[in-house]
């Protein structure tokens, strides 16, 4: 696609900084006055992480408005987040203050306290020794109800009270604890589940109040978060073949394969192939793939398939129970058309034992059934991430 030859080309030319630099650029061009102010520099955990002047949250129950985050709204895909630093010891009450103003219900974090021997995050939650958690500068009491432990995720419902008018809410929190600073999570399956998660929870719809993502800084681990999960919204939402057929298939095969109780994967192994059923057919069928170009794919049942394989006379009744095994272990298939040079009429006469014409020899549907299948878990994959 133009996107991939872009992105090919900017690689190739080593121009990632150029491009990062003209995006820097024009984002000098929006003021954070507020957030370099004197009275704000030390709510800020990195110096040169400010919020715009025109997006920044602002806090309304106390004398102080400023908080280090962001409201970013994505219209088409109806999402509204808050993207924040990892709070301060001094800027805890600060935190659950925006939430409760901003009525949100769920919290997305995306570090840990401590990475690489260095702090990125306050301890803005109890844990499961206190239990509780008052922050007498803003009048709000935390309580941990319950925290659910997964190998790569935890999720934790908190209680969160409001002093002054005795008022309680529920709040969802997130914690993704396998995503390196600088770095991507080890396995694609993981950090896919854990997004469904958070959907089926009810956090990002419309009526609730926005999403607070965070991991350090609240650019580049949150920043991804948000932009995959409006990605695969948007393209579920105009793809009616997305939702009929590739958003359900991959949410529960990512589902499956992220493992919940066990470590997380180094790698996330590729979509399942059938075995050959004779090993002496992979030399052909690596062949096979040298002449095959694939032009278009639909879904069908597998009895269309057995209509266009007629049984021949002199093909024998295990060869052709074998061919129907085959056939029957796969929900659907790809319409493959060939769009190269195949040997031409005069060869592919049949041979004096080769099955009479219009036919399909054994060999050549199963070499053409693992084709389609490997071929359809190749153009799934690349449909539902590029």
């Amino acid at each position: 696609s133009a996107m991939e030859a872009e992105f090919r080309e900017i690689d190739e030319n080593g121009s990632w900084n150029a491009i990062y630099q003209e995006i820097r650029q024009q984002s000098s061009e929006f003021p954070c006055k507020v957030a370099k102010s004197p009275e704000n520099k030390t709510r800020n955990r990195y110096r040169d992480v400010s919020p715009f002047d025109h997006s920044r949250i602002r806090l309304q129950l106390g004398t102080n408005d400023y908080i280090n985050a962001s409201l970013i709204t994505v219209e088409e895909a109806r999402r509204n987040y808050i993207l924040t630093q990892g709070p301060l010891p001094s800027t805890c009450g600060h935190f659950w203050e925006m939430v409760w103003e901003q009525r949100t219900r769920g919290v997305v974090m995306l570090n840990r306290v401590i990475e690489k021997g260095s702090i990125k995050c306050a301890q803005y939650w109890p844990e499961r020794e206190e239990r509780d958690a008052i922050f007498e500068d803003t009048n709000f009491k935390l309580t941990l109800v319950s925290e659910d432990i997964k190998s790569y995720y935890t999720v934790r419902q908190l209680e969160l009270e409001n002093l002054c008018t005795q008022e309680t809410r529920e709040i969802l929190h997130f914690h993704y604890t396998t995503w390196p600073d600088f770095g991507v999570p080890e396995s694609p399956a993981s950090f896919l589940n854990f997004l469904f998660k958070v959907r089926e929870s009810g956090c990002l719809n419309s009526d609730q109040g926005p999403v607070v993502v965070h991991c350090s800084a609240g650019i580049g681990r949150s920043g991804t978060f948000c932009l995959v999960d409006t990605c695969l919204l948007l393209v579920c939402t105009n793809s009616l073949l997305a939702i009929l057929i590739f958003f359900p298939l991959f949410k529960e095969s990512w589902r499956a394969q992220s493992n919940e109780e066990d470590d997380p994967p180094e790698f996330t192994p590729p979509p399942p192939l059938p075995p050959p059923r004779d090993p002496q057919n992979v030399k052909k069928k690596n062949e096979l793939f040298s002449h095959l170009n694939l032009r278009c794919f639909s879904f069908s049942s597998s009895e269309k398939v057995r209509k266009r394989m007629p049984a021949a006379d002199s093909q024998p009744a295990a060869d052709l129970q074998h061919a129907r095994d085959g056939v029957a272990q796969s929900d659907g298939h790809l319409e493959i058309h060939d769009d190269t040079s195949f040997p031409n009429k005069s060869e592919q006469q049949p041979k004096e034992n080769s099955p009479m014409p219009g036919t399909w020899s054994p060999l050549l549907t199963k070499v053409c059934l693992c084709t389609a299948l490997a071929l359809s878990a190749f153009a799934c994959y690349r449909a539902y991430f590029h």
